[in-house]
């Protein structure tokens, strides 16, 4: 940092131009773009073990089995912003299938669904430059609850959220346009809660809640521009469906998939950058 910390007033421009700097640099070495693409490839080879895996979760519970179809509208809707209702489809009935596989083979899709989770795990750790490993017994565990308590958050989450809209709205009546907000924000806010939970739970080390959030926020705007982007750029440009007709779905969802993933990383760096930037000026003005 080139300047003097003891006469800028923050944020001034000297120092977001060095946030800005430094925060450049950590993406560079982060190699997130590399990242992204790893973790692309095994998100593709884990959905549908992922999907069965939570939906045989919330079947277990009762009161998950009337709002299923609200959950995985939801879920398609609001993280596939193309190509929906295809994809919706296939993993739908990937999901019947196994439903009727051996105990062993719907074991093997857990270990597939617990293999995603790892890679998560220790692209972020790495992003905070963590090098001590959880125990395994410990890993294991924490995997297994986000598996197994996930969707059950998930699933309440969103209960809730209907809960609320029918309470507020009558009919055709809405209180104070209270729904409409509700409805259109709700997206963003499941965002932000998810980007606050994997910013501050996944890495294995204490993340201050203020840093976190802050590129929850970010991470969430970015992802609600992406899919209105996305979106535009597909139908627009409908190139993915001369080229490879029927099978347009696969380099679509692949294309998503890895810019979600962009957007993750890049949410991360931004909030270790920011707290450990933050840090060092606070560092530097002790001394």
């Amino acid at each position: 940092m080139n300047f003097k910390i003891d006469k800028l007033k923050f944020p001034s421009w000297p120092v977001i131009i060095a946030f800005l700097q430094y925060l450049l640099r950590r993406i560079n070495r982060e190699q997130i773009h590399v990242v992204a693409g790893f973790l692309a490839y095994v998100s593709l080879m884990s959905l549908v073990p992922l999907v069965v895996v939570m939906f045989s979760v919330m079947t277990a519970f009762p009161i998950f089995s009337d709002v299923r179809q609200v959950i995985e509208s939801f879920v398609y809707g609001n993280f596939l912003p193309t190509a929906g209702d295809i994809v919706q489809q296939y993993i739908t009935g990937f999901v019947d299938n196994a439903s009727k596989m051996s105990a062993v083979a719907i074991s093997f899709l857990f270990m597939l669904a617990l293999l995603l989770i790892s890679a998560i795990d220790k692209s972020l750790n790495k992003i905070w430059r963590i090098k001590e490993k959880r125990r395994l017994v410990t890993a294991f565990s924490m995997y297994w609850m986000v598996l197994t308590l996930g969707p059950v958050l998930v699933g309440s989450g969103i209960a809730v959220s209907s809960y609320l809209v029918s309470l507020v709205s009558f009919g055709d009546y809405d209180v104070l346009g209270t729904v409409n907000i509700f409805v259109r924000l709700l997206p963003m806010l499941t965002s932000v809660a998810a980007f606050v939970l994997l910013y501050t739970l996944v890495p294995n080390k204490a993340v201050p809640i203020k840093f976190a959030l802050i590129g929850a926020v970010l991470a969430a705007f970015l992802f609600e521009f992406a899919k209105k982007a996305f979106v535009i750029y597909v139908t627009e440009l409908p190139s993915y469906q001369l080229i490879y007709g029927a099978l347009a779905v696969i380099p679509i969802l692949f294309l998503w998939v890895y810019l979600s993933w962009l957007i993750v990383l890049f949410g991360a760096v931004f909030t270790i950058s920011l707290q450990e930037f933050v840090e060092k000026i606070v560092t530097k003005v002790k001394e």
